[in-house]
């Protein structure tokens, strides 16, 4: 919501810089701050940011619906990058950059086989999230093939979120989003984003959900690396800006080639740490130096840690 695809650019270019292929989408349901719609037989047209009060009287959509149809616009623009990406796999790279009234991707022939289309991850933050979510019901599927997903503070007034996930899913809040308790369709928002998790934990999917210590709604976008005072000041974020969209990426990463390796490292091989979110983080254990490190930045709400994952942290203790 009012973002657009330039403004995680810290986030998804240190995903890039690793080797992943990273496709940024520019929204055009109305929730981005302005975009310029441009076609090779038509003047460009400028489109701004509009809310459901901007709609004709007889539009028929309520706050509700109009929110679920931007969603729905959105999720048919995912399906056309999809479509793109695929193209381009399959050799019709040059095609794609001749019908691009940007002019961009004179090397997209390139780029022919060289996309595991077969592993892609959907990825959102806040109103993105949401709809990260929502692109998974009745997933996989061809228009929407994503194995799993990386969800960053899912909305808390973009609707309801899709609990019907079946792929190995990331979900990480920042620490504005899990300290603030917000009642979200009748329940405090945290148990509902916990408990989309432990569904797809128990449908046999590896999932995680966990905190980003001293991180704030914003930390993950470019905003805190421009002006790191003015946003620590006004939301209460706490960690340096460049080393909070450090942790995003670490995290995400260790994510990503879980999904290529099947193997869990650094934080996706830890137990949970704080079923709840501890404000006081009274609870952090520590086992050497690298858990030191870890749990500095991080409370991990749930895992798919085995036998482990229903014992307090004292429990933990006692054992050691």
């Amino acid at each position: 919501m009012a973002s657009s695809r330039t403004q995680y650019t810290q986030y998804c270019g240190e995903l890039a810089s690793r080797g992943y292929v990273v496709a940024a989408i520019e929204h055009r349901d109305g929730s981005g701050p302005g975009t310029v719609v441009m076609t090779d037989s038509a003047k460009d047209r400028v489109l701004l940011h509009f809310s459901q009060r901007d709609l004709l009287d007889d539009s028929g959509l309520t706050a509700e619906t109009f929110r679920q149809a931007q969603l729905d616009f959105r999720q048919a623009e995912v399906e056309e990058v999809v479509r793109v990406l695929n193209h381009i796999n399959v050799g019709e790279g040059e095609k794609i950059f001749q019908s691009n009234a940007r002019r961009e991707g004179e090397h997209l022939g390139e780029w022919q086989g060289r996309l595991a289309m077969d592993n892609v991850t959907i990825g959102g933050h806040s109103f993105g999230a949401t709809l990260a979510l929502q692109t998974l019901k009745d997933g996989p599927s061809q228009k929407l093939p994503f194995q799993s997903a990386v969800v960053l503070d899912p909305g808390k007034h973009s609707g309801p979120l899709n609990n019907d996930v079946q792929v190995s899913t990331l979900v990480i809040h920042s620490n504005s989003w899990s300290s603030t308790h917000s009642i979200f369709q009748g329940r405090p928002h945290f148990d509902v984003v916990k408990d989309v998790v432990r569904g797809i934990l128990k449908r046999g999917k590896d999932a995680w959900f966990m905190t980003s210590l001293g991180t704030t709604h914003p930390s993950v976008t470019d905003a805190p690396l421009i002006e790191p005072f003015l946003l620590g000041w006004t939301t209460g974020s706490t960690i340096d800006a460049h080393e909070g969209v450090h942790q995003y990426v670490k995290v995400s990463e260790r994510f990503l080639q879980y999904q290529a390796s099947g193997t869990k490292a650094g934080i996706l091989s830890e137990c949970v740490t704080h079923p709840e979110y501890d404000v006081a983080e009274k609870n952090r254990f520590e086992k050497g130096e690298r858990s030191r490190e870890m749990w500095k930045y991080w409370q991990i709400h749930a895992a798919p840690c085995g036998p482990n994952e229903t014992l307090s942290i004292e429990q933990v203790k006692g054992s050691e």
